[in-house]
């Protein structure tokens, strides 16, 4: 689906998708892009839908306009990543694929049927291999014929080009790739590109001297011809500067004495970025006899050079691009935690506020029953409080599990020990059932016994006040000796199959108030951490079964074997 995505300005981060033939973008709420950006007119501009798909950009006799890449428009037709500038404002558009005009020619196209045509196998009189193509891109000289050669030489340097680019998302590291290959395939002495920044500032990026020159030597890049390539839009090849009359009040040229020079715009798909300069000194004996002999530099240098730098502008366009929707997307995750701790935060001082009052009515009415209860509630919510922080710190924190042998039926049966008053206050039976060979698995004991009580906790709320409430947990080995595994079975409500992939998300809890939202997200985070994973079987009414699998991995794990056969009672709910 198409999106708005807020780059910057009072709504930085949030995103609006698009849908319909009209979507208005203004300050006032009426609108389906709302912003709060008191620069931007109550209703400024309008996308409207394209029959080929996408939207197209109408402003609406804003007072401020609108500018799309830098430029004001009235309307215009949008691509994929263009910025739309209203107010403080940057908004990114994104398109879906399907905004994407269909090739109406797909349509005369048939696929024969075997059987339905001539035997076109006996018809092949050359072959080439799924690496041909790449093989000759990369070795040119290789190539079978002067004329594929030829044709070859240049292609050779975008393929490079193109091969760096596909990969590399960091632009300083992106434009240093690119400059190497250039100066292999220009023969200059220096280059560097010229990048203007957000203030619309030249600065340079990836310099590069030809090997076997004074690295200590200043790299001279007329201001002259900068400007005048920027200006112009064209890219220049200079053979003697110092002779043509165009740069002639260029007192960089006259007083470093550059002898050759190529000079093109970085232009990409949307705006010019900046240039990529080259140079090349003439030998002594050219540079003292003033000789007018042909110079390193060539017409197709400078067509090359050209070439190379559209892509290289490309591939920083995509690259900033990918990176502003990097950044919007962790502006729209940091709101959603916040938004959701706030909403846990609240739920819990609600309790402590309350706690409080009965505590303060308590002294003051010298009743100690009413006191107790009081504390009772504010010790219950500040265990609360404590859950939320140490399982926001197991989800935050990457770690390393501290690896030792650990017996899985001790450390389920301390689990049990620790809810068994709870389960006894609920009306819950906890059926326990040892298992064989599982005296020894390498895990993390800490974090694995988080991990169980977290599914354990889990699953008595969901049995909580059903008649027969259970929940039944077992450790074993599984029959290869590949894997242990702790399962905990309950008889509550289940899961229904359109929400089973949400129980894993962060901040999302079947609990209401009474849940962080972080417990079965930390729990499977631990588990992946030893390289195991938690799997969940839910029949809705009937119950569900985790199954939390940990890897027999380590040496002194290689002695277990066999394993136990699952009792009936722990068979997955029926499908």
């Amino acid at each position: 689906m198409p999106r708005l995505i807020v780059l910057r300005g009072v709504d930085e981060g949030k995103q609006f998708d698009l849908s319909g033939q009209a979507v208005t973008v203004g300050r006032h709420s009426s609108n389906a892009v709302a912003l709060h950006d008191t620069q931007i007119s109550r209703r400024h501009l309008e996308l409207r839908s394209l029959p080929a798909g996408g939207y197209q950009v109408f402003d609406l006799g804003s007072g401020n306009g609108t500018l799309l890449n830098g430029q004001p428009v009235s309307s215009a037709p949008l691509r994929s990543g263009d910025q739309i500038a209203v107010g403080q404002s940057i908004l990114l558009y994104t398109a879906a694929r399907a905004d994407t005009p269909a090739n109406e020619l797909t349509e005369r196209v048939r696929l024969l049927a075997r059987g339905a045509e001539p035997d076109v196998m006996a018809a092949i009189v050359r072959r080439v291999g799924v690496d041909t193509g790449s093989q000759i891109l990369s070795q040119p000289n290789a190539a079978g014929s002067d004329w594929l050669k030829g044709r070859l030489a240049g292609l050779a340097a975008l393929y490079e080009t193109a091969e760096a680019v596909s990969h590399i998302l960091d632009v300083d590291e992106l434009l240093a790739k690119v400059m190497e290959l250039v100066l292999k395939s220009v023969d200059g002495d220096h280059g560097c590109f010229m990048i203007r920044d957000e203030a619309g500032h030249l600065a340079p990026k990836a310099v590069r001297y030809r090997d076997g020159l004074n690295r200590l030597e200043e790299l001279p890049v007329s201001r002259t011809i900068v400007d005048h390539v920027l200006k112009e839009s064209q890219g220049v090849l200079v053979t003697d500067a110092q002779s043509d009359a165009r740069f002639r009040g260029g007192a960089s040229i006259h007083r470093h004495n550059i002898r050759e020079a190529i000079c093109v715009p970085m232009k990409g798909r949307r705006e010019v970025l900046g240039v990529l300069f080259l140079d090349t000194h003439s030998t002594l004996k050219q540079f003292v006899s003033g000789g007018r002999e042909a110079g390193k530099f060539t017409e197709d240098h400078l067509h090359l050079a050209s070439a190379i730098a559209h892509q290289a502008a490309i591939a920083v366009e995509e690259s900033r691009y990918h990176q502003a929707l990097v950044h919007a997307e962790r502006l729209a995750a940091i709101g959603q935690t916040i938004a959701a701790l706030s909403h846990h935060i609240k739920n819990i001082m609600q309790g402590v506020r309350f706690g409080a009052d009965m505590v303060r009515t308590a002294i003051t009415d010298d009743d100690k029953d009413l006191l107790g209860k009081g504390w009772k509630l504010v010790e219950k919510n500040q265990g609360r409080i404590d859950q939320l922080i140490l399982d926001m710190l197991s989800y935050s924190k990457e770690r390393e599990p501290a690896i030792e042998p650990t017996d899985l039926n001790k450390l389920c049966l301390d689990v049990l020990d620790m809810v068994r008053g709870r389960a006894k206050d609920r009306g819950v039976v906890l059926d326990w059932r040892e298992g064989a060979n599982v005296g020894a698995v390498p895990c993390d004991p800490d974090g694995i016994h988080r991990a169980v009580l977290n599914i354990v906790i889990n699953a008595l709320d969901a049995v909580e006040d059903r008649p027969g409430a259970k929940v039944a947990v077992q450790a074993l080995l599984e029959p290869d000796g590949n894997w242990a595994k702790v399962i905990v079975l309950d008889n509550g409500p289940g899961v229904a199959a359109g929400k089973m992939d949400d129980i894993f998300k962060p901040f999302v809890s079947t609990k209401g108030s009474r849940g962080t939202g972080l417990g079965l997200p930390v729990s499977r985070k631990i588990l992946r951490e030893h390289g195991g994973d938690i799997l969940v079987q839910s029949v809705p009414e009937k119950g569900t079964k985790f199954t939390l699998r940990l890897p027999m991995k380590s040496a002194f794990a290689a002695d277990s074997a066999g394993g136990t056969t699952l009792h009936p009672a722990y068979d997955p709910p029926p499908e």
